[in-house]
């Protein structure tokens, strides 16, 4: 790998949603449901087309006609009706097993009351198109994390080191502490334009970017054997690394100059390869990823017309590719075969720094510029988007205020069904309602499947199940002493 080496005139230390959103959905649902609370007086206006003109059931010029009582509105009691009675409703069981609709969309029946609702049904379903359309962008967004872009940056490395307690520096004292040093190599992204070790520059570590550590899985630095002995080969790898690290640092005792050997393997997310000298004469690139090295491949096939022509699966192979693959003839199904026996782990990249004990701490003034690949900024931001849940809280409680309106709105239906059934035919109203009550007050009690004029006939207890009744009706009868078996 190709390094550039420069000389830094100095080393710079290194460093380490809203309720409005809310409130205008609020204001917009409330202007909403207050046109349907209001639509025996007034209508929409300013919404670019004017509501139809429908008649209510109870409107002046239309035929009353006799309407049997719906649904009894909870809260209403009669006042000459039983207590048992109050607790029920006079709906039948079969039709209050009828399945729910969903919470947020009107009935037909009140659509028919409130014309105004239509502006709302359009709202609902372009409601429901905005949903699937941010729903797309989600999954669109999540793919595009799996394998997020990268753009290509310049990572400058520093290697120096300092030493403390050193005999040479400083005069021999009793019970001084022993001379140590500390070999450190840290690192920094370089913004575009802008060179941080110039006089007067200065530039932020932007958080967006990876740790100096991430850029490697593997870092090793060999000490002189002859002085360490026991020690002397430090290995970190990535893989084991509990987190990122914003640096590496080597401390021993020592009062003696030598050169250190540091070997750095770079970490490269999508994995890259070095090509071999035949690729790289056909591709012109030394290190790339394996997608990318295919389609570069596809791409020369396609730019010199090698495809065959009679088979478009199988494409021609020129002077060079024959270096590459030793065929006159490929299949494209086998390029990524053939292909492997030409990628090899790319190099690792060599330093050696001299460990000074004399002179200005800390030591060294050389740097190494490295080009690695970042992730796109915007990346991260994504990230925070898709797991932001403060928009979804936002969201649901408008969405749990809109279903709270609209059972207002049937609970209102249902009163106004209830006395309205009442006022046009009072009699019938009565009577329906007497025999719902009834019916209920059968199926609380037990007795909904019983038939009082079967019961009245001899024939109904001759029937099979009669003796099997009976037989279970006295095993459940508790035993007394005079109905006890041989009891006197």
């Amino acid at each position: 790998m190709h390094v550039q080496k420069t000389e830094a005139p100095s080393l710079v230390p290194h460093s380490s949603a809203s309720t409005t959103t809310t409130q205008q959905r609020n204001h917009h649902q409330a202007q909403t449901f207050h046109c349907f609370s209001s639509h025996f007086n007034q209508g929409i206006v300013n919404m670019g087309s004017s509501s139809p003109n429908l008649s209510t059931p109870g409107s002046l010029g239309m035929k009353r006609m006799p309407q049997k009582p719906p649904v009894r509105p909870p809260g209403f009691s009669p006042p000459n009706m039983m207590a048992p009675m109050r607790t029920m409703e006079l709906t039948p069981a079969a039709r209050r097993k009828k399945q729910k609709l969903p919470e947020k969309q009107l009935q037909d029946k009140v659509a028919a009351i409130l014309p105004e609702s239509a502006l709302y049904t359009q709202l609902l379903e372009f409601e429901s198109r905005v949903d699937a359309a941010l729903t797309r962008k989600k999954v669109d967004i999540q793919e595009a994390l799996k394998t997020p872009p990268c753009i290509q940056k310049t990572l400058r490395i520093y290697v120096f080191n300092t030493f403390a307690n050193q005999i040479r520096t400083i005069p021999k004292k009793p019970n001084a502490e022993p001379p140590t040093w500390s070999l450190k190599i840290v690192g920094r992204i370089l913004e575009d334009g802008i060179d941080p070790d110039q006089p007067g520059a200065v530039q932020k570590t932007n958080p967006l970017y990876p740790k100096f550590s991430a850029f490697f899985k593997r870092v090793t630095i060999s000490l002189d054997q002859r002085l360490y002995p026991d020690n002397h080969i430090i290995v970190w790898e990535n893989a084991r690394a509990p987190a990122p690290h914003e640096g590496f640092e080597v401390k021993r005792k020592g009062d003696k100059e030598f050169s250190a050997n540091i070997r750095l393997e770079m970490n490269y997310i999508p994995e890259k390869f070095k090509l071999s000298q035949p690729l790289v004469e056909v591709l012109g690139v030394e290190v790339d990823t394996r997608p990318r090295i295919i389609a570069a491949i596809w791409q020369y096939v396609k730019a010199r017309k090698l495809q065959n022509p009679h088979d478009p699966s199988y494409f021609n192979c020129d002077p060079p590719l024959q270096k590459v693959f030793g065929e006159e003839k490929m299949k494209f199904t086998m390029v990524s075969q053939k292909v492997s026996q030409h990628l090899f782990p790319p190099q690792p990249i060599h330093l050696e720094h001299k460990i000074k004990l004399s002179g200005n701490s800390p030591v060294g003034s050389a740097c190494y510029d490295v080009l690695v690949d970042v992730p796109f900024p915007i990346q991260r931001e994504l990230s925070v988007l898709l797991a932001n849940s403060e928009k979804s809280k936002e969201i649901d409680a408008c969405d749990e205020a809109i279903c709270g309106a609209i059972r207002k709105i049937l609970e209102h239906r249902r009163r106004r069904a209830f006395f309205l059934g009442f006022s046009q035919s009072p009699v019938e109203f009565i009577n329906a309602l007497i025999e719902s009550q009834s019916k209920d007050l059968k199926l609380v009690a037990g007795e909904g499947s019983r038939s009082a004029e079967k019961e009245r006939r001899s024939d109904f207890f001759n029937q099979p199940w009669v003796e099997d009744a009976v037989i279970r009706y006295l095993n459940r009868k508790p035993i007394t002493g005079s109905d006890a078996p041989g009891s006197a």
